[in-house]
């Protein structure tokens, strides 16, 4: 009998310690969990904020290849959020109504001076927009532009900065009378039935917009992308942002976005004619109308598609903005934005690490 109890005890002490080896194994992180070494628990649901313009072909790609998914794994479910504008956009990123996404620097700066609590993380695409003149509006270069009206997406938009910059490197001035040139905000599918109408003289517009005009007879492109400042192009016009709450309780899921972003673009240059055909797909989601192919092409070639952020470039159009009464809260020469443009996770991403 004691020979029987002793041999059940030592069953129980065996069954004990594989119980207890069992309960301390660590399982691996899932993919798009934890990459790169990071401790941050993934999101159940990431909410991403994107425009319906080419210039944000990088993030059309991501979707429609499945990359975010790839990289934060099959469990994550994403909701896309389309804008039509970037102080929309920033406002819902400021507010916690999106996690994350692609924007202008002109209007996120904007906002973050006021909030503070989201940053740029990576870059996506620099330049994409043209100074378009109407048809028949006698207008054939920037000085021409006295006395007009042109239009711009969205009041402080990136493209009204880049604007402002041009008028301001042909000595104009903006005003509401003939003195000057008079800035108008419609968005750009108004802007295109405004130009057709000819209620409108020009607009700086981003692509494929301006393309279309062109292609489409009602207006000529008097300044290219490529000489629209600052930087005549190589300026941010489509960035990656994400929301400090975002970054700080899942830190590796924004990291794993930039690489999603990265991956798109590397994607487009080395497949631009499968691009045209995803790009649209992604078009036709978000605004319900998809785009001839030809068009899209076109615009493309208008784009300089990259993650390299210019710290420099942002806060050029920043004072830009304060000089313009968009941004009230600081004086230009107490600007400060180091906070937020904050590279560190894509240093991290071209690190491979």
């Amino acid at each position: 009998m004691r020979k029987h109890v002793s041999v059940l005890i030592a069953i129980l002490m065996v069954t004990v310690l594989v119980l207890s080896a069992c309960g301390k194994k660590e399982e691996a992180p899932k993919e798009g969990a934890a990459a790169g070494g990071g401790k941050s628990a993934a999101a159940s649901t990431v909410k991403l904020g994107i425009f319906k313009n080419v210039t944000h072909a990088p993030g059309y790609i991501a979707l429609e290849k499945g990359l975010f998914q790839k990289y934060w794994g099959e469990n994550v479910k994403i909701d896309v959020v389309a804008f039509d504008n970037g102080s929309d956009f920033s406002t819902a990123l400021a507010t916690g109504e999106i996690d994350l996404g692609f924007v202008g620097p002109g209007p996120s700066t904007n906002q973050y001076i006021k909030s503070k609590n989201f940053k740029v993380i990576s870059g996506s695409n620099n330049g994409g927009a043209v100074l378009v003149a109407g048809k028949d509006s006698g207008i054939t270069s920037v000085k021409d532009l006295q006395g007009k009206a042109v239009a711009i997406p969205t009041k402080g938009s990136t493209n009204e900065i880049s604007l402002r910059l041009l008028l301001k490197e042909n000595n104009l001035n903006v005003t509401t009378d003939k003195s000057g040139v008079n800035i108008i905000a419609r968005a750009p599918a108004d802007t295109l039935i405004a130009m057709r109408q000819k209620e409108i003289d020009a607009t700086l517009i981003p692509e494929p917009w301006g393309t279309q005009m062109e292609q489409e007879g009602i207006g000529k492109i008097i300044v290219d992308w490529n000489k629209i400042p600052p930087n005549n192009g190589n300026y941010p016009l489509t960035i990656l942002v994400a929301s400090d709450k975002f970054l700080t309780e899942h830190r590796d899921m924004a990291k794993q976005a930039i690489k999603a972003n990265a991956e798109a673009i590397d994607f487009i240059k080395k497949n631009p004619d499968q691009s045209y055909e995803l790009i649209n797909n992604r078009l036709k989601a978000l605004s319900g109308k998809g785009m001839d192919l030809a068009l899209i092409k076109a615009a493309l070639s208008r784009l300089n598609l990259t993650t390299d952020v210019s710290k420099e470039a942002i806060e050029e159009m920043a004072k830009v903005s304060i000089d313009a009464g968009y941004i009230k809260e600081v004086k230009k020469e107490q600007l400060d934005l180091s906070k937020f443009v904050d590279l560190s996770l894509l240093e991290e991403v071209k690190a491979g690490k």
